[in-house]
């Protein structure tokens, strides 16, 4: 299954999982992975849509095996992991892709919605890169990819659940990368914008025509290749690529004492200052700043515990 134009087959010889893959992203990241060479495990809670993708890439000249798992079923998510090992000696690529949407205010939204989002999408992709992490590591090569959206990088009216769980995402794949960087694991995450049975009744019928799912696609293989970044954050949609990144701004020391909080919202606007911002290279870069502001220089606390 080759590529239109590709002579190198980026991905030959790579096994990858895409997680809800039956249909829409999924579906169009399996299609595009296979194009490029990969094996593709097509996982879906829905057994006949994933063997449908899976059929469609083997007539296309593609390997691919289906997988009928929940992303939340532990035991379901390490067969699906073994299926593969035994069938093509191990996973290179995991894309966690799988969600589910529960909309509504956070006045009218009831917790139970609000667990069931988090536990598909953040638990859903902490438990599949489980199922992948220590194989990863003894092959000293892995690729993952988190599934985050701009509703959790910016928020979205009606969203708290989904928003809060594609935020999460964005911390799982900065530590993930930190702890896989000496294995040869990069991960990285994938803000799509599609028109998918997720955003119907969302997105104009004009927006829509624009926004297909193989828009989004093409921004994957810069995130699984063996050149991919790490810590990433790769925004996609209609064809159009950017990067987002959490920053820190330059700050103002303050000190403490009673006058203190006074003066933190005096300052607010040198605070807020976004002119010299960074993008710490890890959490703890904020408490080297302070630090350094109140005039204690301190060892690096990169690898603190």
């Amino acid at each position: 299954m080759k590529a239109e134009g590709d002579k190198t087959m980026e991905l030959a010889g790579r096994v990858a999982i895409v997680t809800g893959a039956g249909g829409g992203l999924g579906r169009a990241h399996a299609l595009m992975l296979a194009r490029h060479g990969a094996r593709v495990v097509v996982n879906d809670r829905d057994g006949e849509a994933a063997e449908c993708v899976a059929a469609e890439i083997a007539n296309a000249g593609g390997e691919a095996m289906p997988a009928s798992a929940s992303v939340t079923d532990e035991a379901a998510v390490a067969a699906m992991v073994h299926a593969a090992t035994m069938a093509w000696g191990g996973v290179d690529i995991l894309v966690n892709n799988a969600g589910i949407l529960r909309d509504k205010s956070f006045a009218k939204m009831d917790l139970a919605d609000f667990r069931l989002v988090v536990d598909v999408h953040l638990m859903g992709a902490a438990i599949c890169s489980k199922a992948v992490w220590d194989q990863m590591r003894e092959r000293r090569y892995g690729r993952i990819v988190m599934t985050t959206s701009s509703s959790g990088l910016y928020g979205n009216f009606g969203q708290a659940n989904y928003g809060a769980a594609k935020m999460a995402l964005v911390g799982l794949m900065q530590t993930l990368a930190l702890e896989g960087e000496k294995y040869g694991i990069r991960v990285n995450c994938l803000a799509p914008t599609a028109a998918t049975g997720m955003t119907e009744g969302v997105l104009s019928a004009q927006a829509l025509a624009h926004l297909a799912p193989e828009a989004v696609s093409p921004g994957l293989l810069a995130l699984v290749g063996d050149a991919a970044p790490t810590r990433a954050i790769l925004c996609a949609g209609a064809g159009h690529f950017a990067v987002a990144h959490v920053t820190l701004t330059e700050g103002v020391f303050v000190g403490r004492g009673d006058d203190a909080a006074g003066r933190v919202a005096a300052e607010w606007t040198r605070i807020d200052d976004r002119r010299g911002e960074i993008v710490p290279a890890y959490g703890f870069r904020q408490a080297e700043r302070e630090l350094a502001s109140a005039g204690y220089t301190a060892p690096t606390m990169a690898f603190a515990r």
